[in-house]
């Protein structure tokens, strides 16, 4: 469906009574930047948000103007915006109300809304307001201009990653649904289009209208090895160390130094040994039917109900992607992509070659029972441990080279091209004298939603 909205509507446009709990909530997150968000705390884009707050008027469309579009999705269009009088881009989401109604996704996209105001994490998207119009819920959340690592694999010589590469984005992908399962958020839509590129060249997950939120409790476990098997009793209370805890990865930007725990304390190489993060909502069952076919886990196909395992799944199916350059069980349809996904085995072609532990790392996860999938319990620590990232330092994923840089964006030639279009109406109208407006007059902006 595609809607019309010119821009005397977004002038106009007048922000419900949300704008202003969101101004507020916008306000005091501003305020307490370095405990709320802080790996975005020091940024330009925040103090862009908060100057627009603070004027008299709340934040709504009309602060905004509308560059390009640059994706679509189940409930809404994403555009590039820029903050007017600021030089600040932003990506902004915006959902037209009398759709989300008529084809009942209201509650997806509250629960996407709800989720990105909880994320504080480098691998995920920073939600920098909230507002609404009376036609539009709006989200404005952080420009990636580097596109996604669906068409960056499609850019690549064979269409494929190396696994270098490929080890790089999936540990970053790995990190992000670490954070996402101690928060009690089952992804559920990993694939390369929902993996963007920042201009740096490291990656953040996007759109989470359908995650599944539940309820989680962080463990800090004493394993009795750092390379510790399925068994071992990994499980046992007296053992856990109880807490809703930041990943450890990034503890040092989380509590000041006066508040830190020393590692001792933590029971940190007590004995020569480390001790494990378990963070997996092990406990939560939907029976929702959501995802992409391709990378559908068997038990969502087989209506049985599904877990956090479901996310492990679509790991491996993310990782096989990035170095073969096709899914696993992609069929000839989507009836036959499910019947592959629930009754064929696991297959790897010979070619590309991938290494031995890049095979038993993807059959791990593709284990198509869930209580036997690698991480179904351990999660992410589990995966972490594998030999297919020996090598990688956790704690500086972030320092990391990216194995692409994007090119950077010149935003320049959005102005150009607005002004030159509006000098062709202009002298096609003989001045534009006319009160007259039309689809094709450039005061209009094209809204399409999918």
């Amino acid at each position: 469906m595609q809607m019309m909205l010119t821009n005397s509507e977004i002038s106009t446009a007048a922000p419900t009574t949300t704008t202003e709990n969101t101004k507020t909530k916008i306000s005091d997150a501003k305020r307490s930047d370095s405990i709320t968000k802080p790996h975005t705390g020091g940024e330009g884009r925040w103090d862009a948000i908060q100057l627009a707050n603070s004027r008299d008027s709340p934040l709504g469309l009309s602060h905004f103007r509308l560059l390009k579009r640059i994706g679509y999705g189940d409930i809404g269009s994403v555009y590039l915006v820029e903050l007017r009088g600021s030089n600040a881009f932003f990506a902004m989401k915006v959902m037209d109300k009398a759709s989300l109604v008529s084809r009942n996704k209201l509650l997806r996209a509250q629960t996407e809304r709800e989720i990105l105001g909880l994320l504080d994490h480098p691998f995920l998207p920073t939600l920098y307001s909230y507002f609404e119009t009376d036609k539009f819920n709006c989200l404005v959340m952080e420009f990636c201009s580097g596109g996604n690592l669906h068409s960056l694999r499609q850019k690549q010589p064979n269409k494929f990653f190396s696994e270098e590469a490929a080890r790089f984005y999936a540990s970053e992908v790995l990190m992000a649904l670490e954070y996402l399962h101690m928060l009690g958020i089952v992804y559920r839509d990993l694939k390369p289009e929902n993996v963007l590129v920042r201009e740096e060249g490291h990656i953040m997950l996007s759109d989470f209208d359908l995650s599944l939120r539940c309820s989680v409790n962080p463990t800090l476990v004493k394993s009795s090895s750092v390379h510790i098997g399925n068994g071992g009793g990994i499980l046992d209370a007296e053992y856990a160390v109880h807490g809703c805890i930041q990943p450890s990865s990034f503890l040092p930007r989380i509590l000041p130094k006066k508040n830190r725990k020393s590692k001792s304390d933590f029971g940190l190489f007590a004995g020569g040994t480390l001790p494990e993060l378990l963070a997996e909502p092990t406990s939560v069952r939907s029976m929702s039917f959501v995802g992409t076919h391709e990378y559908l886990a068997p038990e969502i196909i087989r209506g049985e109900g599904h877990g956090s395992a479901v996310d492990w799944w679509t790991f491996g199916i993310f990782l096989y992607e990035l170095l073969h350059g096709t899914t696993p069980f992609k069929g000839s349809g989507n009836r036959a992509t499910l019947f592959n996904v629930v009754g064929q085995p696991l297959r790897f072609p010979d070619l590309p070659s991938v290494s031995p532990t890049a095979r038993d790392l993807i059959r791990g996860l593709l284990v198509k029972e869930p209580n036997k999938r690698i991480a179904h319990i351990r999660g992410a620590t589990e995966i972490k441990q594998h030999p297919f990232f020996e090598g990688v330092n956790w704690a500086l994923v972030r320092c990391a080279m990216p194995p692409h840089i994007p090119d950077p964006v010149d935003f320049g030639q959005f102005a150009s091209k607005e002004t030159s279009h509006v000098e062709k109406k202009e002298t096609k109208n003989g001045g534009g004298g006319g009160n007259k407006s039309s689809s094709n007059d450039s005061s209009y902006i094209d809204f399409e939603y999918f």
